[in-house]
């Protein structure tokens, strides 16, 4: 700029403030100044407080990570999330570090294994439950405390591969069942259940018989009730308070809460609510072990948001199909019915949709009757005219627009 232009520029600035005419600012217009302060101020402090929380949630996963490794030792890294998406969750029953309430048994086997796929296309989702009592093959497993490692068995309960190589051994020994590749583990542990309820504001949940078990203190009532906290863990661990005290009536019920968290968390918008998903992942990674490939926060939220737009009956609950009866020593386990389960695992591997039109939640639950109709002539439920197929009625599992009573 010139010397010219800059005595120009100086001077029309002079100039204004000498002689430009200012107008009395209205009353309304102070108010509505004050108003836009203080929204500004509001939105400033939300993202100070947005990434003092972000920052804080990082450093939190970077404490609570660990790697995968395939049987090689290799380390297994992170997905294409533009692809289908494969993710281990694993439920420990350790007592470390946790409250003295949670008893102080020593061992560590997995309470809960599930996989979760999600399509490409994200139009379909699948939560498969293995029962902890299921007896498979062990893979070759890396060690954890930096020695050998662990050799192959023939047969072996799936719980307690955790014991032996830790998480990524179950994660590895699914793999092997199945043939689905898993690049995502993550491990939660009892307080992590109930931190997770009580920031979601608990679970509705429907109980067509009186609950009481002994063994997990858990006591409910026939009807609804909203579980939270320890509750909640208590409802997802009973065995002995329904069906015939399986681990297979355990995880009918276990779908009975988490077919109506689905329901709670797409009703309420909390996929799409920065807010109340940061107090998720929050209790979460306080309270969650996870694989570094799920570690970051970009991942973590991609997956949520693959999920958000999959309509309510395309999310499919089941359980490995499987038989007890079996002699001694495996009295009380299960296997898997394979000619039934290698039909769930292929599809998984290929990515086509597992669907089922009817509730059939086995043993632990049973189908909500409806309340009476007071239209006396409604309207029939339309039959499904897409191609997709759906698995006949042997399977035992739900889908996330059905609901199903605890009983």
């Amino acid at each position: 700029m010139s010397k010219h232009d800059n005595r120009g520029f100086f001077k029309s600035r002079r100039a204004f403030a000498r002689h430009g005419a200012i107008a009395p600012q209205k009353k309304s217009s102070a108010l509505w100044g004050l108003f836009f302060k203080g929204v500004a101020v509001v939105i400033g402090a939300a993202l100070a407080f947005g990434g003092v929380t972000v920052w804080n949630l990082t450093n939190t996963l970077n404490k609570h990570t660990f790697d995968i490794t395939d049987a090689s030792g290799k380390k297994i890294e992170p997905a294409d999330l533009n692809g289908p998406i494969n993710m281990l969750l694993v439920g420990s029953d350790s007592r470390a570090g946790q409250a003295s309430v949670f008893g102080h048994d020593k061992s560590v086997l997995a309470d809960v294994i599930i996989l979760l796929h999600i399509s490409a296309d994200r139009k379909n989702a699948v939560a498969l439950s293995f029962p902890r009592d299921l007896m498979v093959p062990w893979p070759a497993c890396p060690s954890t405390s930096g020695g050998s490692g662990y050799l192959p068995q023939t047969l072996g309960q799936i719980n307690a591969t955790i014991a032996n190589g830790g998480p990524r051994c179950t994660l590895l020994t699914i793999e092997k069942l199945t043939g689905v590749q898993i690049p995502y583990l993550a491990m939660i542990n009892f307080s992590g259940v109930i931190e997770m309820s009580n920031s979601i504001g608990g679970v509705e949940v429907c109980v067509a018989k009186d609950i009481h078990d002994t063994y997990t203190f858990l006591n409910l009532k026939k009807g609804k009730h909203v579980l939270q906290g320890m509750q909640a863990l208590q409802f997802l661990r009973t065995r002995h308070g329904v069906g015939d005290g399986s681990d297979l009536s355990r995880i009918s019920n276990q779908q009975v809460f988490l077919t109506s968290l689905v329901r709670k968390v797409r009703s309420e918008g909390v996929l799409t609510n920065p807010l109340q998903l940061l107090s998720l992942a929050n209790a979460a990674v306080r309270n969650m072990t996870l694989s570094t490939s799920l570690a970051n926060l970009s991942t973590m939220i991609a997956i949520g948001g693959a999920l958000k737009n999959i309509p309510l009956e395309k999310i499919t609950f089941l359980q490995v199909p499987s038989r007890g009866g079996l002699p001694a020593p495996y009295s009380g386990r299960v296997m898997p019915v394979y000619e039934k389960a290698n039909v769930l695992f292929q599809k998984l591997v290929n990515d086509e949709p597992i669907l089922i039109a009817k509730a059939n939640p086995g043993t632990g639950a049973i189908v909500e009757t409806p309340a009476p109709s007071a239209t006396p002539n409604p309207t029939p439920t339309p039959t499904p005219t897409s191609t997709d197929s759906y698995l006949d009625d042997t399977y035992r599992g739900t889908n996330g627009s059905l609901t199903t009573c605890s009983g």
